[in-house]
């Protein structure tokens, strides 16, 4: 089917620069560091539409009074998902983001504003007489087209609008232009990738709609015929996808098949995709799958395990562990130092294309969540939380992606723990449990009654006896509370159908 095309823009690295631009978790280094690389990519690629959408005295999503504006009405976003047939995309209502697309929408209006981008208006001038020059000339060449080529020729100069369009943050008209394109395309190959250009632009804005009716599509013509390589691609598009909507249990399985035949760059680097992965596998898979997929996965113990290119090899040559531990009953993997990951579908070939893949990877301390998986499963509850907290604000707080359901992640990790600690055990003692997760007992107490008054956990606490007491839902004793009230509700039907019986026989008579 080809190349893929249509894959450099949107440059969906600014949208996380705008996010931490904006955002109160990150601190003033994060910021100028994402201020001079905004300003810088605007100047560059002449982005007039995203400098006003960003930085306009009364409509920039950077600005107090511009943030909380949107291009799409709640009435009509949640009308926009309703349909007939139950989809897993209609998990969309997780997320109040939906209500007011935006590419600052998931920080719900708590911005930051200390470091701003200034508005320029000779600025923004010249970058719009920019846009009006390239924009002719693609129109000129359009024109010759038409005259003296044909449609394969006119195609290529349409594309090469729409690609503009995205190029400079102009969401209406590179939407429009893609969907003319799609159109008039009839490559199957082609129009995927249009496909996954509007789906990339959904991500940018944080149109969570736009992004699900997309991947819907996407999501036939792949099954129609699609190649290897878009399916693949299509594959992480749908993980984040989930992410972005808290569906963790459906993104674990694409984000985790995904990593082994990783190659959606233009999407997010290599390290960003371990670890979605690795927190969409850690709250949603059982402990059993979470053991071979997550912690003895060797995509990520190549990644979390070591610093070293010797270790990773280690890994992907099959083995189950790239460091010390790998004899051991519950696998531990050495701490990994701060380093850039290094993409496994590039790594340990001569290709001169595999070593830009690997420069541009941001360096990242992978140590907490390698913390977090090893010491959740070996029952290291104290160094879970301390792990769990580091993971809070140096990665849920700071991502776009996963920022906005960060409070949620965090208190399902806990009652994922608690569940593993108390299903072990008929009655815990309150000291004994504070003290395996380094809390108070009071602190203890206040987090687990909510889950046990939302029947989340199955046991009581006694306070005066200090206490926990599980109740167990299976065995002899479940077996019985079945037979009771099954037969309740049996007896309870029968005698309705007793009453009928003699009401109509007493008709006869």
């Amino acid at each position: 089917m080809g190349e893929p095309q249509y894959l450099r823009y949107p440059l969906l690295p600014l949208a996380q620069s705008v996010f931490t631009l904006a955002s109160p978790y990150t601190d003033k280094p994060a910021k100028h560091q994402s201020l001079e690389t905004l300003q810088n990519a605007i100047r560059e690629n002449k982005m007039a539409p995203l400098y006003h959408y960003l930085s306009h005295p009364q409509t920039g999503k950077l600005n107090a009074s511009g943030e909380g504006s949107s291009s799409q009405s709640p009435v009509s976003s949640r009308a926009s998902t309703a349909g007939k047939g139950q989809s897993p995309f209609q998990l969309l209502r997780r997320t109040s983001s939906i209500n007011a697309p935006s590419i600052l929408g998931v920080l719900g209006g708590k911005t930051d504003s200390s470091v701003g981008l200034p508005w320029d208006e000779a600025l923004y001038k010249e970058l719009q007489e920019e846009n009006e020059k390239e924009l002719e000339a693609i129109q000129k060449e359009e024109d010759e087209a038409v005259e003296k080529s044909g449609e394969t020729e006119i195609a290529s100069v349409q594309g090469k609008r729409a690609e503009y369009y995205a190029r400079i943050g102009d969401k209406e008209k590179s939407l429009a232009e893609f969907e003319k394109l799609l159109e008039k395309t009839h490559i199957l190959g082609t129009r995927i990738d249009i496909v996954l250009a509007i789906i990339r632009i959904g991500l940018f804005f944080d149109d969570k709609v736009l992004v699900k009716k997309s991947i819907d599509r996407a999501q036939q013509l792949v099954e129609s015929g699609g190649d290897w390589d878009r399916r693949n691609r299509l594959k992480s598009y749908t993980g984040l996808h989930l992410l972005t909507i808290r569906a963790h249990n459906l993104a674990a399985v694409p984000l985790l098949d995904s990593l082994s035949t990783f190659t959606s760059t233009e999407l997010c680097p290599y390290s960003s995709i371990v670890v979605y992965a690795t927190l969409a596998g850690a709250v949603a898979l059982p402990r059993r799958d979470f053991k071979t997929k997550v912690v003895d996965a060797p995509e990520i113990r190549a990644v979390f395990g070591s610093a070293s290119t010797e270790d990773r090899l280690a890994a992907l040559s099959g083995s189950v562990s790239a460091g010390p531990g790998a004899e051991s009953g519950v696998d531990t993997p050495p701490v990994s130092k701060p380093g850039a990951a290094v993409n496994l579908t590039t790594l340990g070939t001569a290709s001169s294309s595999s070593a830009p893949a690997v420069s541009e990877e941001p360096e990242i301390d992978f140590t907490p969540l390698a913390t977090l998986i090893s010491s959740l499963y070996a029952g290291n509850y104290a160094s879970f939380f301390k792990a769990l907290a580091t993971v809070e604000s140096d990665f849920l707080s700071r991502d776009r992606y996963l920022y906005e359901h960060k409070a949620w992640y965090v208190r399902e990790m806990r009652l994922k723990a608690y569940s593993q600690l108390l299903q072990s055990y008929r009655v815990v003692g309150l000291d004994s449990m504070a003290q395996s997760f380094g809390v108070s007992v009071e602190w203890l107490d206040r987090d687990l009654a909510p889950f046990i008054a939302g029947r989340r956990l199955n046991c009581v606490i006694d306070r005066v006896k200090g206490i926990i007491e599980t109740q167990r839902g299976g065995g002899k004793d479940g077996q019985y509370n079945d037979v009771v009230k099954q037969g309740d509700q049996l007896i309870t039907k029968l005698q309705k159908y007793g009453q009928v019986v003699r009401l109509r026989g007493s008709e006869r008579s």
